[in-house]
Protein backbone atom coordinates (compact mmCIF):
# COMPACT_ATOMS: atom_id res chain seq x y z
CA UNK A 1 0.00 0.00 0.00
CA UNK A 2 1.23 3.49 -0.88
CA UNK A 3 2.19 5.70 1.66
CA UNK A 4 -0.24 8.62 2.81
CA UNK A 5 2.84 10.79 3.39
CA UNK A 6 5.19 10.80 0.74
CA UNK A 7 8.51 12.74 0.78
CA UNK A 8 9.39 14.11 -2.41
CA UNK A 9 12.29 16.71 -1.90
CA UNK A 10 13.54 19.58 -3.91
CA UNK A 11 17.39 19.96 -5.08
CA UNK A 12 17.39 22.96 -2.64
CA UNK A 13 15.93 20.88 0.34
CA UNK A 14 18.17 18.39 -0.06
CA UNK A 15 21.33 21.04 0.31
CA UNK A 16 19.93 22.26 2.95
CA UNK A 17 18.96 18.94 4.98
CA UNK A 18 22.44 17.80 3.87
CA UNK A 19 24.06 20.93 5.36
CA UNK A 20 22.62 20.76 8.76
CA UNK A 21 23.88 17.50 9.57
CA UNK A 22 27.24 18.00 8.21
CA UNK A 23 28.03 20.93 10.22
CA UNK A 24 26.93 19.90 13.64
CA UNK A 25 25.52 22.92 15.14
CA UNK A 26 22.07 22.51 15.63
CA UNK A 27 20.39 19.71 17.74
CA UNK A 28 20.11 15.94 17.64
CA UNK A 29 16.74 15.72 16.93
CA UNK A 30 16.84 17.90 14.52
CA UNK A 31 19.64 15.83 12.38
CA UNK A 32 18.01 12.89 13.24
CA UNK A 33 14.58 14.25 11.58
CA UNK A 34 17.17 15.44 8.94
CA UNK A 35 18.34 11.74 7.89
CA UNK A 36 14.80 10.15 8.54
CA UNK A 37 14.12 12.43 5.29
CA UNK A 38 16.83 12.30 3.51
CA UNK A 39 16.67 8.31 3.79
CA UNK A 40 12.74 8.28 3.22
CA UNK A 41 13.75 10.58 0.07
CA UNK A 42 15.76 8.20 -1.10
CA UNK A 43 13.27 4.98 -1.08
CA UNK A 44 13.99 3.48 2.07
CA UNK A 45 10.98 1.84 3.94
CA UNK A 46 9.97 3.04 7.57
CA UNK A 47 11.27 -0.06 9.71
CA UNK A 48 14.60 0.31 7.81
CA UNK A 49 15.17 3.99 8.23
CA UNK A 50 13.78 3.62 12.28
CA UNK A 51 16.49 0.66 13.00
CA UNK A 52 19.23 2.26 11.00
CA UNK A 53 18.74 5.17 13.34
CA UNK A 54 17.60 3.84 16.50
CA UNK A 55 14.39 5.27 17.00
CA UNK A 56 10.57 3.97 16.78
CA UNK A 57 8.68 3.96 13.44
CA UNK A 58 6.09 6.08 15.17
CA UNK A 59 8.70 8.99 14.90
CA UNK A 60 9.59 8.36 11.28
CA UNK A 61 6.08 8.42 10.14
CA UNK A 62 5.34 11.82 12.21
CA UNK A 63 8.34 13.37 10.47
CA UNK A 64 6.99 12.61 7.55
CA UNK A 65 3.73 13.82 8.29
CA UNK A 66 4.88 17.10 9.30
CA UNK A 67 7.20 17.24 6.33
CA UNK A 68 4.30 16.69 3.61
CA UNK A 69 1.82 19.36 5.86
CA UNK A 70 4.51 22.28 6.57
CA UNK A 71 7.71 21.59 5.02
CA UNK A 72 11.33 20.76 6.42
CA UNK A 73 11.43 23.54 8.90
CA UNK A 74 8.28 22.26 10.23
CA UNK A 75 9.58 18.67 10.07
CA UNK A 76 13.05 19.03 10.97
CA UNK A 77 12.68 21.91 14.07
CA UNK A 78 11.00 21.63 17.40
CA UNK A 79 7.51 23.08 17.96
CA UNK A 80 7.86 26.31 19.84
CA UNK A 81 6.79 25.34 23.61
CA UNK A 82 4.11 27.73 25.26
CA UNK A 83 5.57 30.36 27.59
CA UNK A 84 5.62 28.60 31.47
CA UNK A 85 3.24 30.51 33.59
CA UNK A 86 5.34 32.58 35.89
CA UNK A 87 5.69 31.48 39.44
CA UNK A 88 6.56 34.59 40.87
CA UNK A 89 5.35 38.52 39.24
CA UNK A 90 7.85 40.94 39.15
CA UNK A 91 7.28 42.64 42.57
CA UNK A 92 7.78 39.20 44.11
CA UNK A 93 10.65 38.91 41.96
CA UNK A 94 12.32 42.01 43.31
CA UNK A 95 11.58 40.81 47.11
CA UNK A 96 13.40 37.82 46.30
CA UNK A 97 16.83 39.25 44.95
CA UNK A 98 16.23 41.98 47.56
CA UNK A 99 15.91 39.39 50.67
CA UNK A 100 19.04 37.58 49.15
CA UNK A 101 21.02 40.59 49.57
CA UNK A 102 20.30 41.42 52.62
CA UNK A 103 21.97 40.06 55.85
CA UNK A 104 21.18 36.24 56.78
CA UNK A 105 18.51 35.76 60.06
CA UNK A 106 20.26 35.08 63.45
CA UNK A 107 21.79 32.09 63.70
CA UNK A 108 22.98 31.41 60.37
CA UNK A 109 25.98 32.78 58.19
CA UNK A 110 24.09 33.26 55.17
CA UNK A 111 20.91 32.73 52.96
CA UNK A 112 20.04 29.15 51.24
CA UNK A 113 17.54 28.09 48.68
CA UNK A 114 15.26 26.74 51.54
CA UNK A 115 15.69 29.64 53.98
CA UNK A 116 14.39 31.79 50.85
CA UNK A 117 11.30 29.87 50.05
CA UNK A 118 10.23 29.90 53.94
CA UNK A 119 11.09 33.95 54.29
CA UNK A 120 8.94 34.98 51.30
CA UNK A 121 6.06 32.33 52.71
CA UNK A 122 6.20 33.33 56.06
CA UNK A 123 5.59 36.95 55.02
CA UNK A 124 2.88 36.53 52.91
CA UNK A 125 4.70 37.37 50.18
CA UNK A 126 3.59 34.21 48.12
CA UNK A 127 1.49 31.40 49.23
CA UNK A 128 4.11 28.38 48.41
CA UNK A 129 7.15 28.65 47.09
CA UNK A 130 9.49 25.66 46.33
CA UNK A 131 13.30 25.67 46.50
CA UNK A 132 14.42 24.71 42.97
CA UNK A 133 11.98 27.87 41.78
CA UNK A 134 13.75 30.45 44.34
CA UNK A 135 16.97 28.83 43.21
CA UNK A 136 16.06 29.44 39.60
CA UNK A 137 15.27 33.15 39.93
CA UNK A 138 18.69 33.25 41.46
CA UNK A 139 20.18 32.08 38.91
CA UNK A 140 18.44 33.70 36.58
CA UNK A 141 19.47 36.95 38.18
CA UNK A 142 23.34 35.78 38.16
CA UNK A 143 22.81 36.41 42.47
CA UNK A 144 24.70 34.19 44.79
CA UNK A 145 24.22 34.68 48.33
CA UNK A 146 26.62 31.76 49.16
CA UNK A 147 29.60 33.00 47.52
CA UNK A 148 32.19 35.33 49.77
CA UNK A 149 34.75 37.54 48.48
CA UNK A 150 37.33 38.41 51.44
CA UNK A 151 39.18 41.38 49.70
CA UNK A 152 41.63 43.98 51.05
CA UNK A 153 39.96 47.27 50.81
CA UNK A 154 42.27 50.54 50.89
CA UNK A 155 41.09 53.84 52.34
CA UNK A 156 42.08 55.77 49.21
CA UNK A 157 42.34 59.47 50.06
CA UNK A 158 45.10 62.01 49.02
CA UNK A 159 48.21 60.35 50.61
CA UNK A 160 47.27 56.87 49.00
CA UNK A 161 47.74 58.98 45.90
CA UNK A 162 50.66 60.54 46.78
CA UNK A 163 52.43 57.50 47.18
CA UNK A 164 50.97 55.90 44.37
CA UNK A 165 52.24 58.05 42.39
CA UNK A 166 55.40 58.51 43.65
CA UNK A 167 55.97 54.88 43.20
CA UNK A 168 54.55 54.95 39.53
CA UNK A 169 56.90 57.96 38.47
CA UNK A 170 59.62 56.18 40.40
CA UNK A 171 59.22 53.05 38.03
CA UNK A 172 58.88 55.36 34.95
CA UNK A 173 62.41 56.37 35.18
CA UNK A 174 65.27 55.01 32.95
CA UNK A 175 67.47 52.44 34.84
CA UNK A 176 70.70 54.04 36.68
CA UNK A 177 73.00 51.93 38.28
CA UNK A 178 74.10 54.29 40.67
CA UNK A 179 70.81 54.99 41.76
CA UNK A 180 68.82 51.93 41.28
CA UNK A 181 65.48 50.57 42.19
CA UNK A 182 64.51 47.65 44.88
CA UNK A 183 61.87 46.32 46.13
CA UNK A 184 61.80 44.40 49.26
CA UNK A 185 59.80 42.34 50.94
CA UNK A 186 59.18 39.34 52.89
CA UNK A 187 56.37 36.37 53.35
CA UNK A 188 56.36 33.35 55.89
CA UNK A 189 56.69 30.19 54.88
CA UNK A 190 55.15 26.76 56.67
CA UNK A 191 57.67 23.81 56.56
CA UNK A 192 56.05 20.42 55.75
CA UNK A 193 57.12 16.61 55.55
CA UNK A 194 54.99 13.90 53.94
CA UNK A 195 54.34 11.24 56.72
CA UNK A 196 54.06 8.55 53.77
CA UNK A 197 56.15 8.22 50.63
CA UNK A 198 54.37 9.59 47.72
CA UNK A 199 53.44 7.61 44.89
CA UNK A 200 55.09 8.17 41.61
CA UNK A 201 53.40 9.36 38.72
CA UNK A 202 53.00 6.68 36.07
CA UNK A 203 50.73 5.98 32.49
CA UNK A 204 47.06 7.14 33.17
CA UNK A 205 47.92 7.72 36.80
CA UNK A 206 48.95 11.35 38.42
CA UNK A 207 51.30 11.60 41.50
CA UNK A 208 49.92 10.46 44.44
CA UNK A 209 50.67 11.65 47.89
CA UNK A 210 48.53 11.85 51.33
CA UNK A 211 46.50 14.37 52.81
CA UNK A 212 48.56 13.53 55.96
CA UNK A 213 51.60 15.77 56.92
CA UNK A 214 53.76 16.91 60.12
CA UNK A 215 54.46 20.03 60.32
CA UNK A 216 58.24 21.50 60.86
CA UNK A 217 57.65 25.21 61.80
CA UNK A 218 57.74 27.70 59.78
CA UNK A 219 60.33 29.97 58.33
CA UNK A 220 60.50 33.75 56.75
CA UNK A 221 61.76 34.15 53.38
CA UNK A 222 63.10 38.19 52.52
CA UNK A 223 63.48 39.01 48.80
CA UNK A 224 65.10 41.86 47.04
CA UNK A 225 63.99 42.47 43.46
CA UNK A 226 65.54 45.23 41.01
CA UNK A 227 62.97 45.17 38.03
CA UNK A 228 64.95 47.41 35.71
CA UNK A 229 68.45 44.93 35.97
CA UNK A 230 66.29 41.59 36.17
CA UNK A 231 67.78 41.07 39.47
CA UNK A 232 66.44 39.52 42.83
CA UNK A 233 68.41 37.74 45.80
CA UNK A 234 66.32 36.18 48.18
CA UNK A 235 67.38 34.52 51.61
CA UNK A 236 65.76 32.39 54.65
CA UNK A 237 65.52 33.50 57.98
CA UNK A 238 63.88 32.23 61.35
CA UNK A 239 61.84 35.49 62.01
CA UNK A 240 61.22 38.63 60.52
CA UNK A 241 62.09 40.81 63.42
CA UNK A 242 63.71 44.84 63.38
CA UNK A 243 67.27 42.91 63.73
CA UNK A 244 66.65 40.57 60.89
CA UNK A 245 65.95 43.91 58.87
CA UNK A 246 68.29 45.91 59.84
CA UNK A 247 70.94 42.84 58.84
CA UNK A 248 69.27 42.91 55.24
CA UNK A 249 69.63 46.62 54.75
CA UNK A 250 73.28 46.14 55.56
CA UNK A 251 73.49 43.73 53.12
CA UNK A 252 72.33 45.62 50.58
CA UNK A 253 74.36 48.35 50.58
CA UNK A 254 77.58 47.39 51.53
CA UNK A 255 77.27 43.99 49.10
CA UNK A 256 74.16 43.95 46.37
CA UNK A 257 74.92 47.75 45.89
CA UNK A 258 77.96 49.03 47.16
CA UNK A 259 78.72 50.92 43.93
CA UNK A 260 75.69 52.61 44.18
CA UNK A 261 75.16 56.54 45.17
CA UNK A 262 72.02 55.97 46.75
CA UNK A 263 69.43 52.58 46.51
CA UNK A 264 65.62 53.90 46.03
CA UNK A 265 64.15 51.45 48.34
CA UNK A 266 60.05 50.16 48.13
CA UNK A 267 58.85 48.64 50.83
CA UNK A 268 55.31 48.29 52.24
CA UNK A 269 53.71 50.12 56.02
CA UNK A 270 55.53 47.06 58.60
CA UNK A 271 56.65 48.23 61.50
CA UNK A 272 59.94 46.93 60.86
CA UNK A 273 60.57 48.54 57.78
CA UNK A 274 61.45 51.94 59.10
CA UNK A 275 65.08 53.34 58.54
CA UNK A 276 64.82 53.63 62.79
CA UNK A 277 65.11 49.49 63.27
CA UNK A 278 69.06 50.01 62.27
CA UNK A 279 69.43 52.46 65.17
CA UNK A 280 68.46 49.84 66.88
CA UNK A 281 70.73 46.99 66.14
CA UNK A 282 73.82 49.26 65.17
CA UNK A 283 75.61 51.89 66.57
CA UNK A 284 74.60 55.77 65.83
CA UNK A 285 77.44 55.99 62.94
CA UNK A 286 76.84 52.77 61.47
CA UNK A 287 73.54 53.17 61.34
CA UNK A 288 73.80 56.68 59.61
CA UNK A 289 75.81 55.73 57.44
CA UNK A 290 73.72 52.76 55.99
CA UNK A 291 70.60 55.22 56.11
CA UNK A 292 72.14 58.19 54.18
CA UNK A 293 72.28 55.39 51.24
CA UNK A 294 69.15 54.55 51.31
CA UNK A 295 65.82 56.33 50.14
CA UNK A 296 62.81 54.67 51.13
CA UNK A 297 59.66 54.72 49.62
CA UNK A 298 56.47 53.49 50.58
CA UNK A 299 53.57 51.99 49.13
CA UNK A 300 50.27 52.97 50.44
CA UNK A 301 48.58 51.36 52.71
CA UNK A 302 46.36 48.05 51.94
CA UNK A 303 48.10 48.47 48.47
CA UNK A 304 50.95 46.11 47.78
CA UNK A 305 50.09 45.45 44.17
CA UNK A 306 52.45 48.76 44.10
CA UNK A 307 55.76 47.03 45.42
CA UNK A 308 56.69 44.92 42.51
CA UNK A 309 58.58 42.19 44.37
CA UNK A 310 55.06 40.67 44.96
CA UNK A 311 55.10 39.69 41.41
CA UNK A 312 58.22 37.81 41.97
CA UNK A 313 56.65 35.82 45.23
CA UNK A 314 53.52 34.98 43.01
CA UNK A 315 56.01 33.39 40.57
CA UNK A 316 58.32 31.97 42.98
CA UNK A 317 55.11 30.47 44.71
CA UNK A 318 53.74 28.90 41.79
CA UNK A 319 57.21 27.52 40.37
CA UNK A 320 59.17 26.53 43.52
CA UNK A 321 57.08 26.36 46.89
CA UNK A 322 54.02 24.92 46.18
CA UNK A 323 54.83 21.68 46.95
CA UNK A 324 56.13 20.11 50.80
CA UNK A 325 58.90 21.15 52.03
CA UNK A 326 60.61 19.82 54.81
CA UNK A 327 63.38 21.74 56.24
CA UNK A 328 65.33 25.26 56.24
CA UNK A 329 68.32 23.38 54.27
CA UNK A 330 66.44 22.10 51.76
CA UNK A 331 64.54 25.34 51.23
CA UNK A 332 67.28 27.07 50.71
CA UNK A 333 68.91 24.76 48.12
CA UNK A 334 65.72 25.19 46.08
CA UNK A 335 65.33 28.66 46.50
CA UNK A 336 68.90 29.65 45.59
CA UNK A 337 68.56 27.72 42.27
CA UNK A 338 65.28 28.56 41.67
CA UNK A 339 66.74 32.66 42.11
CA UNK A 340 70.33 31.41 39.87
CA UNK A 341 68.24 30.11 36.98
CA UNK A 342 66.00 33.69 37.08
CA UNK A 343 68.72 35.95 37.18
CA UNK A 344 70.64 33.98 34.60
CA UNK A 345 67.76 34.51 32.43
CA UNK A 346 67.64 38.39 33.63
CA UNK A 347 63.39 37.99 34.27
CA UNK A 348 61.61 40.71 34.92
CA UNK A 349 58.54 42.20 35.24
CA UNK A 350 56.84 44.51 32.09
CA UNK A 351 55.24 47.32 34.48
CA UNK A 352 53.25 49.45 32.32
CA UNK A 353 50.94 51.02 34.50
CA UNK A 354 52.07 54.65 34.75
CA UNK A 355 51.10 58.05 36.47
CA UNK A 356 48.99 58.94 33.46
CA UNK A 357 47.32 55.98 32.95
CA UNK A 358 46.15 56.33 36.86
CA UNK A 359 44.31 59.32 37.05
CA UNK A 360 42.42 58.36 33.55
CA UNK A 361 41.70 54.86 34.90
CA UNK A 362 41.19 55.60 38.57
CA UNK A 363 39.82 59.11 38.36
CA UNK A 364 36.78 58.16 40.89
CA UNK A 365 39.38 57.19 43.37
CA UNK A 366 41.49 60.44 43.17
CA UNK A 367 40.07 63.53 45.91
CA UNK A 368 37.27 66.05 44.67
CA UNK A 369 38.76 69.80 45.05
CA UNK A 370 36.02 72.08 45.73
CA UNK A 371 36.69 75.21 44.45
CA UNK A 372 35.63 77.14 47.27
CA UNK A 373 38.65 75.47 49.15
CA UNK A 374 41.16 77.68 47.21
CA UNK A 375 40.50 81.90 46.70
CA UNK A 376 42.44 84.82 46.39
CA UNK A 377 42.06 85.51 50.19
CA UNK A 378 44.42 82.63 50.92
CA UNK A 379 47.01 84.54 49.60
Amino acid sequence: MAKKYTVNLSKEEVEKLRSLIKTGKSKARSMTRAHILLMAWEGEIDKAIAECLRVHVSTVERTRARYVEGGIELAVQDRPHPPKQRKLDGEQEAFLIATAYSKAPSGRNRWTMKLLAERIVSLNIVDSVSKETVRSYLKKNEIKPWLKEQWCIPKVDAEYVLRMEDLLDLYGEAYDPKRPVVCFDECPYQLLEDVREPLPAEPEQPLRYDYEYKRKGSVNIFAFFQPLAGWRHLEVTQQRTKVDFALQMKNLVDIYHRDADVIRLVVDNLNTHNPASLYEVFSPEEARRIVQKLEFHYTPKHASWLNQVEIEFSVLSRQCLERRIKDVQTLSSEIATWEQQRNDASASVNWRFKTTDARRKMERLYPIISPCKVSLADY
